[in-house]
């Protein structure tokens, strides 16, 4: 199908006149940097919230999560040649360094993107060959049809060849091995701000892209974005009372209340694209960090009793103070494939977890860590922690090991864990995404965030297959059966699907985006 939009136009001196007016400075603070400025290096929230503010991609979701042109003004799929999707190049892009933007930097950046450091990888396996038919005209063949092609490129930044061979990158950087490259702290891009100091985990400071290709489209009325992460949730809160920070992205759960009734401050709310769970290494033989001498994840009486131990709907209410939707699945109710009786959460069943891990041969428990993040998702030490509680009561001893996301990612990546929090969106808005991310079969470029040791062969199946069928009825069977698969193998514990607070100066006009992604050139400030 033809996907096609136009940008609205209007006169630049107009743009010029609009933009002189609203030369504003926006202060932006969350619990967490962005790990790299390596486009390419990791498919990860925060990192891609602060790299759409510089890099453009060739589609992106707007505020309202619908696919707008970027760097592509049209995409469709070749005549007679359904393996072979055709992107049209926007002309007259300029790269903040002045390199002109044409066809070759986009083949470029997929290839890069492409490469066995890059984790947005898992996003292009069905690729076969990139090729430039013109210099703005882009061919993507895959090896079999792929309906999701262009929804799996929004998030796909594009670079300039001619600077990252200037400064040898023209590979990502592994981030697994802690790789150091000049793109892990400089950026290049054509999107609306340009960097002008970056202190990684301090402050970034991003000045308006007055040669941006849309600045007679988008409002764009921050001149000036200072990004300060701040871990602490108190101390990010208090900096937004007091006036140091205007906007305050994913707000703590009991400051919601506060913020919102503060004079001069206001809340924007709505559900995110977004699960929070618990992955458990089922695959090996023996746990890294179990006092057993084999494996109790992988007997799923074991794993049926967690998920009936860990009671959701308590964490709701005690943790979340209510702001969170207890899941029965991984993926949120707009996602494609998702059903609300797949969705469908247990009441927690103490008496027949005890049961179960009886039945296993673990009636007196076992020890284990659950290794957990501190800044990356809303109150995510403090459900780990009710986790632990929960977990107690059927004899399972947890050692909890919280720390901060940039570790806490680096050792998932390398295996390290036998016991974890994640939380995953689906951007793509189909479940082919979570099957070829969290449940796939581990190997190659597939199943790149499966760390549990899951494999299925039917499911690897369907996975593939998913990614190409073009029959949507034929196609929405595969993915119920794979998710009835994966939902009795009880394979994650979902926790909640999470819900999102902004809050920000009561001045500033800016809507919540479920992908917790600030577009900042959609911002206005009501004067």
């Amino acid at each position: 199908m033809l996907l096609k939009k136009t940008l609205l136009a209007s006169a630049v001196i107009g743009a010029m006149l609009a933009t002189a007016a609203h030369a504003e400075t926006l202060r932006w603070t969350r619990s967490a940097d962005s790990l790299t400025m390596d486009p390419h290096s990791q498919n990860e929230g925060p990192t891609h919230s602060v790299n759409h503010q510089i890099f453009d991609t060739l589609l992106y979701q707007d505020m309202d999560v619908e696919y707008q042109p970027g760097l592509a003004t049209e995409w469709h799929v070749k005549e007679d040649e359904p393996t072979v999707w055709v992107f049209k190049i926007r002309e007259g892009v300029t790269f903040h360094e002045g390199q002109s933007l044409t066809a070759d930097d986009v083949v470029f950046s997929l290839n890069r993107a492409r490469h066995e450091h890059a984790d947005m990888r898992g996003l292009l396996t069905s690729i076969s060959e990139v090729r430039a038919t013109d210099d703005f005209t882009v061919e993507v063949v895959t090896h079999e049809p792929n309906p999701l092609l262009p929804n799996n490129l929004t998030n796909l930044f594009i670079m300039s060849r001619e600077w990252a061979e200037e400064h040898g990158v023209e590979e990502p950087q592994n981030y697994a091995a802690g790789e150091e490259t000049h793109a892990v702290r400089n950026a290049n891009g054509t999107g609306p701000f340009r960097v002008e100091s970056r202190e990684p985990d301090v402050r970034t400071v991003f000045v308006r892209n007055d040669d941006y290709w849309g600045i007679d489209h988008y409002p764009l009325e921050i001149s000036r974005l200072v990004f300060t992460p701040i871990e602490s949730a108190s101390t990010r809160v208090a900096a937004l009372l007091s006036g140091e920070v205007d906007f305050l992205q994913e707000t703590p759960v009991q400051d919601i209340e506060r913020l919102g009734s503060a004079d001069g401050l206001k809340n924007e709310q709505g559900a995110e694209n977004r699960t929070i769970f618990l992955g458990m290494q089922m695959g090996a033989a023996t746990l890294e960090t179990a006092d057993t001498d084999d494996n109790p994840f992988a007997d799923r009486r074991v794993r049926e009793a967690i998920n009936l131990a860990v009671d959701a709907t308590t964490i709701q209410t005690a943790v979340m103070r209510g702001n969170s939707e207890p899941a029965g699945m991984i993926a949120p109710p707009f996602v494609n494939g998702y059903t609300e009786e797949m969705d469908e959460v247990l009441p927690a069943d103490l008496d027949r977890a005890n049961e179960l891990m009886a039945e296993a041969g673990y009636g007196d428990g076992f020890r284990v860590t659950l290794q957990c993040p501190n800044d990356r998702y809303v109150n995510d030490e403090q459900i780990c922690q009710a986790v632990v509680s929960m977990l107690a009561r059927i004899g399972i001893t947890v050692d909890l090991a919280a720390q901060t996301r940039s570790l806490h990612f680096a050792e998932l990546a390398r295996g390290e864990y036998d016991f974890y929090m994640l939380g995953w969106g689906v951007p793509t808005m189909d479940s082919e995404y979570v099957f070829n991310y969290l449940y796939h079969t581990k190997q190659d470029d597939l199943g790149t965030w499966n760390f549990t040791g899951y494999s299925d062969e039917r499911v690897d199946e369907l996975t593939v297959a998913m990614g190409q069928e073009t029959d949507e009825e034929a196609r929405n069977e595969m993915i119920a059966e794979a998710w009835q698969i994966v939902h009795d193998e009880i394979v994650y514990i979902p926790i909640h699907h999470q819900m999102l607070t902004w809050s920000m100066r009561d001045d500033i006009d800016f809507q919540v985006q479920s992908e917790n992604t600030p577009h900042f050139k959609y911002l206005r400030f009501n004067n």
